[in-house]
């Protein structure tokens, strides 16, 4: 662990508060149990910054050591209020920039750090002076996937004008969400027409007539490893599988999704479903269930049964959730748009790409050139920003 020695910050009566650089395959057992800690008083629940996640991520899918692992505490050996992964980056999009970005890779689906309840303007004020001090750090702060209207994002608008600048929105997007009151049965009759209904009942005693079919869900006292193998096998023999973007397709992806599955399940966040047809599943599901939300990570369908709709089949049964009482709602984690998700999940939830310049007078410079830029160009495309016009998260 390495602790940054050019910024802190001090309160009336209050410790130091520091930002730290920390080696996360170097952990303390003190750092690491704050960290889990953190996790569950972090004002805007987020799996994929968690440590069971976000430890084997920067260590299997950033191999160059791109990334820096930035830790907020009071003081030396107070309580850590923020945690969150940072990057150097040289461009902006296609445009030779040099600036700070959230890190993340293709599977981290939400970009918030984690940052402790009522902390976070202050969170964000020491980030960003300790951008201003770092001689590695230029032009701009690019936070990724931030949700829209969060306290995060609150947060971030009001500390940027207090720093007299403004919190720029560069990218947003939409994507399928579960939140609702109904009961599952309720939700299902609500959300899936009468027709599509009837089709999918059909579809469901048609592949009864083929075999025994059941519905599983991990349990916590089960080995994960076997559903951790039947999930990368359907998926690899799916469409991923053949554009060689599934995650059995590279060593690096399958290593850390056994290990976030598997600290998943030793955190006790794990929420893993199958549909079978017999021995063999055609479709399965993995959730992240980090209270008062849920994300649901990945999805896989055996193609060959695709007339019987399993993967729909098997969203039905996961309207369950509904009955959790300590998930309030449910991230998709889908794109805009997916023509599968968004028919059966009616509710959206909006995420924002978010800039917000460094102070030195040179950094406000080339951050007005591009922000002015950026405006011109989407009145020029009469349209909001697409995603190849900012700072790729990965």
């Amino acid at each position: 662990m390495t602790v940054h020695p050019a910024f802190s910050m001090t309160a009336a009566d209050a410790a130091p508060l520091t930002v730290r650089v920390v080696d996360p395959l170097a952990l303390s057992d003190d750092l690491a149990a704050a960290w889990d800690g953190l996790a569950d008083e972090a004002s805007e629940p987020n799996p994929f910054a968690e440590r069971w996640c976000l430890q084997s991520a920067l260590h299997l899918l950033d191999p160059e050591r791109h990334a820096r692992l930035i830790l907020v505490r009071d003081g030396g050996e107070g309580p850590v209020i923020g945690i969150m992964p940072i990057a150097s980056a040289a461009h902006y999009g296609r445009v030779p920039l040099r600036h700070v970005t959230g890190w993340a890779h293709p599977n981290h689906f939400h970009g918030a750090p984690l940052v402790r309840a009522g902390f976070e303007p202050l969170f964000w004020s020491i980030l960003l002076g300790w951008c201003d001090a770092a001689p590695w750090a230029r032009t701009l702060l690019h936070v990724p996937r931030l949700t829209e209207d969060g306290p995060l994002h609150r947060a971030l608008i009001a500390v940027a004008r207090g720093r007299g600048a403004e919190a720029e929105v560069v990218h947003r997007e939409e994507r399928a969400l579960l939140d609702s009151k109904l009961s599952p049965e309720e939700y299902w009759d609500a959300a899936v027409r009468a027709k599509k209904r009837k089709e999918l009942r059909r579809q469901a005693n048609r592949l009864a007539e083929q075999g025994a079919v059941r519905f599983r869900r991990w349990r916590a006292d089960e080995v994960v490893d076997p559903w951790i193998d039947a999930f990368l096998n359907l998926e690899a023999r799916g469409w991923k599988g053949r554009a060689g973007s599934a995650l059995a397709s590279h060593g690096d992806t399958e290593a850390w999704f056994r290990a976030v599955l598997t600290g998943a399940a030793g955190a006790g966040k794990l929420d893993m479903r199958a549909l079978d047809l017999g021995e063999m599943p055609l479709a399965m599901l993995v959730n992240f269930l980090v209270p008062p939300g849920g994300f649901s990570f990945k999805t896989a369908f055996d193609e060959d049964y695709a007339r019987f709709s399993p993967g729909v089949l098997l969203q039905q049964a996961n309207l369950d959730l509904l009955d959790d009482p300590h998930i309030a709602w449910v991230d998709s984690c889908a794109a805009p748009g997916h023509p599968m998700i968004d028919s059966v999940w009616r509710e959206r939830r909006a995420l924002v790409w978010v800039n917000v310049p460094l102070s030195a007078k040179s950094d406000r410079l080339r951050f007005g050139m591009l922000t002015r830029a950026e405006r011109f160009w989407r009145r020029w495309k009469g349209a909001a920003p697409t995603e190849n016009e900012v700072e790729s998260p990965s």
